[in-house]
């Protein structure tokens, strides 16, 4: 009978694990070095009070009390993502997907979502609906150069002339380019770039340009092959273990920024970038579940934060994050019961405006580097900073509180210059920004990202397709066509075209090109001797400036000469 309990044990707890929608992830032993600041999730500051602190609402023992005008919620539907947007009419502008809280499966309706525009006086609620939008789940609202809004939804999005609608219904074009299409076309977020034309990352961190935000959205992922031939996706993800999806992708005024989660380790990780498409992983978490604190102490303590959205100020700082969050695991929400699921808003301490004054690139020969530290309303940086407190250097190192020191400051108008020790600074090659941490003379955390000097920020990003091939008396033509999808024109640049059999790669040719203008493409033609079996599959790898530290690589299988 022991025996038989404790199969019966081992049995459900294996169910449970099974059907869990957490699990624990491990942190690399180095993190508890960080120092205050060093983590994405420093950034969050306490919840403004809104409303009473109260019991008498839903939710499990974790989130009560608490004050429920904070974001939006109600008793008779169940909130899920959204994000804000500042509109000409001076207010807030919500919008969010909900279901009815009675729905049959409670949080498993989720796919029959309604889309609602809700608006407030203030960034952190409570937002009240103040119309529907239509059907559909996950949006993210952003706003085109000719200042139209398009709401996101998954399968389409709604287009309308300025924030309070009227809204239309239409679908994107989207353009996979001989590409892995990355664990489903759902989940996208968007950032402007410096022209106008918008990056989009979708939930399997594939990244696509559009050159106006409604033109066809076209991917540029590159690829990387295993020891078995597999074709591996170069994903703008980190490269450790996690089921990753809610990407959230914001551009500032130095760099772009992402945060993916990892929805069953319940962990976030932040990334920064120059360009959308190569990306640098900062140590530490963005955010984990028990970062909604109230300046009293209280601490709403949601199960899970997922949906994660940016809302910037002028400068494209983040200054408040919107989760959509649960109260208990989703598959125990259920209809006519205490748990549901709302938007919670939370402040951001926003990056200090930095400016590196230095011309030259920095070395590990630098003496010193000079930053500007500008003054803004409310902060003035020759009064307010902890002097002593200050690092500033590669992002990495002052992250672990590492850095140059403060050798000597001078003020310049209302703002600050600091001249901060470079000695043994090292900025690997493909580092694009330094970065300042330390403190306020009130104990507050203050921190900035400032543009290296001696980086381009703005550069082309050639992109290939696939060969095309045609078979001639002497053995194949292959053209291949290739596209800059930067904001600038590119140089002469070299195509290397091979193919990969038994393991061994088999250079077929290459050529040089023309440079080309953003969004202009062109065709490289080449020729090869008659090499490939009739009906076998070949992985094909194309190359774009193969001799750099840094080529652009697409691999592909494709059968060149097909069974009649």
């Amino acid at each position: 009978m022991k025996y038989l309990l404790f199969l019966l044990f081992t049995f459900f707890a294996f169910v449970r694990a099974a059907n869990a929608q957490t699990t624990e992830r491990s942190r690399p032993a180095a993190w508890s070095n960080l120092v205050y600041g060093g983590r994405f999730m420093d950034r969050f500051l306490p919840m403004p009070n809104i409303g009473k602190l109260t019991r008498e609402t839903w939710g499990a023992d974790n989130v009560l009390p608490r004050y429920t005008g904070n974001g939006i919620e109600n008793r008779t539907w169940s909130f899920w993502g959204g994000n804000i947007k500042l509109g000409e009419d001076g207010k807030y502008h919500q919008y969010i997907c909900g279901w009815p809280e009675n729905s049959q499966g409670g949080h498993s309706f989720w796919p029959n979502s309604t889309v609602f525009h809700a608006i407030c006086d203030n960034s952190f609620g409570p937002f009240v609906v103040k119309d529907t939008i239509g059907k559909g789940h996950n949006p993210e609202v952003f706003k085109l150069s000719d200042g139209r809004y398009i709401v996101y939804v998954i399968g389409g999005y709604y287009l309308a002339p300025g924030c309070n609608g009227p809204w239309e219904y239409g679908q994107f074009d989207f353009r996979e380019r001989d590409r892995v299409l990355i664990e489903g076309n759902s989940n996208f977020t968007f950032a402007q770039r410096e022209d106008g034309s918008y990056l989009m990352i979708c939930r399997g961190g594939g990244q696509w340009f559009s050159q106006t935000g409604l033109s066809p959205y076209n991917q540029v992922t590159g690829t990387r092959i295993d020891s078995v031939n597999k074709i591996i996706p170069l994903r703008a993800y980190p490269q450790r273990e996690g089921n990753f999806e809610d990407p959230v992708v914001w551009r500032d005024n130095v760099q772009y920024n992402l945060i993916v989660n990892d929805w069953l380790g319940r962990i976030a990780l932040y990334e920064r970038s120059k360009d959308g498409v190569n990306w640098k992983t900062e140590s530490g978490e963005a955010y984990l579940p028990g970062v909604s604190k109230h300046e009293d102490g209280t601490v709403e303590g949601w199960w899970k934060y997922e949906r994660l959205k940016i809302f910037q100020d002028k400068y494209g700082r983040a200054i408040q994050g919107n989760f959509a969050v649960i109260d208990v695991e989703k598959k125990y929400d259920l209809p006519n019961d205490l748990h549901s699921s709302k938007n919670i808003a939370i402040p951001l301490a926003a990056g200090r405006l930095l400016t590196i004054l230095d011309h030259e690139k920095i070395t590990a020969e630098t003496k010193t580097i000079k930053v500007k530290i500008t003054a803004e309303p409310g902060f003035n940086p020759q009064t307010d900073i902890d002097l002593k407190s200050l690092k500033f250097g590669e992002p990495e190192s002052v992250n672990f509180g590492k850095g140059g020191k403060v050798v000597k400051t001078e003020k310049s108008g209302d703002d600050l210059i600091i001249i901060f020790d470079a000695h043994g600074t090292n900025f690997p090659d493909d580092e694009f920004a330094a970065k300042m941490l330390g403190k306020t003379n009130s104990g507050k955390l203050l921190y900035g990202y400032a543009r290296l000097p001696g980086v381009d920020f703005l550069e082309p990003v050639l992109s290939p397709l696939l060969p095309v091939l045609r078979r001639t008396a002497s053995g194949f033509d292959l053209e291949v066509e290739v596209e800059n999808f930067g904001q600038v024109a590119s140089k002469i640049a070299k195509l290397k075209v091979a193919f990969i059999k038994d393991k061994k790669e088999i250079d077929l040719g290459s050529a040089n090109f023309p440079g080309l203008k953003p969004y202009e493409k062109t065709s490289i033609k080449l020729q090869c001797g008659n090499l490939f079996d009739q009906g076998m599959e070949y992985v094909f790898k194309v190359t774009i400036n193969p001799d750099n530290k840094r080529p652009v690589v697409l691999h592909g299988r494709v059968t060149p000469v097909r069974i009649q």
